[in-house]
């Protein structure tokens, strides 16, 4: 299989489920691709959860949903070790962290404490309890959701742990014809029951290791650079994307220009992806966000200054 494939197989799946959302399956596909995460924020009611479980379906991979809540706790996420009465041993007891797909359902709701238990797993994609260390089955991926309006009982996620997100998506209200589809779609049956994999964990490796290999030339790679480094510069920026950032940026252009069946990157495909990947790394000042500017603006503004190479 290579990438035209997998993007048609997978899209193709999920529409059964979700209808009219294939910008947003192809950004979880980069994510796949470059072993990142991602955090779905958008209003409730709109699919959050339904896409990540059926992305999870399509992919023949381990699966675990974490409910977050107040009461979480980080051994309820990693595993702990128990003391087995009838063997006089500790074993230790595997949490549902240790699977290929994650879906962190409202994330923002667990304390910073259980929040912080995803940090070693999403960045080393390992787990160390009491010492020992357990690595995490391959491929890894992280798919959290949380709601921007309802703010009372929720904790906002760090800096540290925004960084560690490849992108921030959102999937948005359908169209009017959309909305229609899925009235009739969804009137006898969820079609999430009846969905299928289309793809094993082997088959993604192997495209993984050859997403690497797509081309980026010097002068994309130093476009890359400069948009980064400009987003620290910026006057209504406080704190600016991170070298983890343009790393980010870098990887998922690969993945997209391999999706669109090119062996090379493109500066569209970095532009693509500079609101996604860099948005929610760039922290703008107190007084420009009441000013009604958001960073999605200010990366918008940031695009738009850099100068676009020309490449043949």
């Amino acid at each position: 299989m290579n990438f035209i494939e997998l993007g048609h197989v997978v899209r193709d799946n999920i529409a059964q489920v979700l209808v009219g959302k294939g910008e947003v399956v192809d950004l979880l596909l980069v994510a796949l691709l470059v072993e990142g995460h991602v955090l779905m924020e958008d209003v409730p009611g709109i699919g959050k959860t339904t896409l990540a479980k059926a992305l999870a379906r399509s992919l023949d991979c381990a699966f675990a949903r974490i409910q977050f809540t107040p009461d979480l706790l980080p051994s309820d996420v990693t595993g702990m070790n128990f003391f087995n009465q009838k063997d006089q041993a500790f074993e230790f007891r595997r949490g549902p962290v240790m699977s290929q797909i994650i879906l962190a359902d409202e994330i923002n709701r667990a304390t910073p404490r259980t929040q912080s238990s995803l940090l070693e797993a999403m960045q080393e994609r390992q787990v160390t309890v009491d010492g020992e260390t357990y690595r995490l089955p391959r491929p890894f991926l992280v798919i959290a959701t949380q709601n921007p309006i309802e703010l009372e009982g929720t904790f906002p996620l760090p800096e540290a742990q925004m960084d560690r997100f490849l992108m921030q998506v959102a999937v948005g209200y359908p169209s009017e014809q959309e909305e229609e589809e899925i009235l009739i779609r969804y009137q006898r049956e969820d079609p999430l029951d009846s969905l299928h994999s289309v793809v094993d964990a082997e088959t993604i490796g192997e495209l993984q290791a050859q997403a690497q290999e797509i081309h980026v030339s010097e002068d994309v790679r130093r476009y890359v650079l400069q948009v980064v480094r400009t987003t620290r510069a910026h006057p209504a920026v406080q704190l600016g994307v991170s070298p983890r950032g343009s790393l980010a940026l870098f990887k998922a252009s690969q993945a997209l220009a391999a999706l669109k069946g090119r062996d090379f990157v493109v500066p569209s495909d970095v532009q693509l992806l500079c609101q996604p990947v860099l948005s929610h790394r760039v922290h703008i000042s107190s007084q420009v966000r009441l000013r009604g500017r958001t960073p999605d603006q200010v990366v918008a503004e940031i695009i738009e200054s850099v100068p676009v190479p020309v490449v043949e």
